[in-house]
């Protein structure tokens, strides 16, 4: 009881937007929000911007993700980095909150989240979740639909390589095989209408790996929400 009321006491006192540091009762203000948040085109199943009015970058185009749509609330770069950096790596989960309200209300993330019947956070090595102490994806999907979110049901089976320093084909070689359902409740997913969540979205590898697990498994419709994209590399 001790624990609750002091941190529900923390939570009223005044602290600086992580960006602008102006005084505020969150961790980011409106005005950084309205500047650095914008809605943008993007491509409508890998979330890469796109201009000239197209709905599908040609990669997409040429390769169809498993996914029928995905949805990402901002480019992975200034100021999101060090936010996300703090939520994940720094051992501040508090961040979930503010990242999962600035990832519902990005255009189509509300009817999305209506629709479907199964929000699936994407799931963490063991080793990464010891090490992390807790999974990113499930924090932001609880705070976006506590109801459907399952944590047990899409399971990381294997440990992989880091991405980081990869290209997109070894990513997509990285990961094949990692994901499977929970064997005696597979048939959960079957004519479901999933959402996928993650909080970054780099080459798209791991989500569509996941993805393709459950459209093995017969599920409907797949949306992914992510929170940022990584942009597309400018080629030389």
């Amino acid at each position: 009881m001790l624990r609750r009321g002091l941190a529900s006491l923390l939570s009223r006192l005044p602290s600086q937007c992580a960006v602008c540091r102006s005084w505020q009762d969150q961790p980011l203000c409106e005005a950084c929000i309205q500047r650095f948040a914008q809605p943008q085109p993007r491509c409508r199943t890998c979330a890469l911007p796109l201009t000239g009015g197209a709905t599908q970058c040609g990669a997409c185009v040429r390769h169809p993700p498993p996914l029928d749509a995905c949805i990402c609330a901002v480019d992975y770069a200034y100021p999101w980095v060090d936010c996300i950096a703090r939520f994940k790596f720094r051992a501040q989960p508090g961040w979930a909150g503010t990242l999962a309200e600035l990832l519902r209300h990005t255009p189509w993330v509300e009817p999305a989240l209506e629709r479907c019947t199964l929000v699936l956070p994407m799931p963490l090595s063991a080793g990464r979740l010891r090490q992390r102490g807790f999974n990113q994806a499930l924090e932001l999907a609880r705070r976006l639909a506590p109801d459907k979110t399952d944590a047990r049901l899409l399971l990381r089976i294997r440990d992989t390589a880091p991405q980081l320093d990869l290209s997109a084909a070894e990513r997509r070689r990285n990961v094949r095989g990692a994901f499977a359902l929970e064997p005696l409740r597979a048939g959960h997913v079957r004519g479901a209408d999933a959402v996928l969540v993650d909080d970054v979205m780099t080459s798209g590898a791991s989500l569509f790996a996941a993805a393709e697990v459950l459209r093995e498994a017969g599920a409907g419709r797949l949306t992914a929400l992510v929170l940022a994209r990584t942009p597309a590399p400018v080629e030389q």
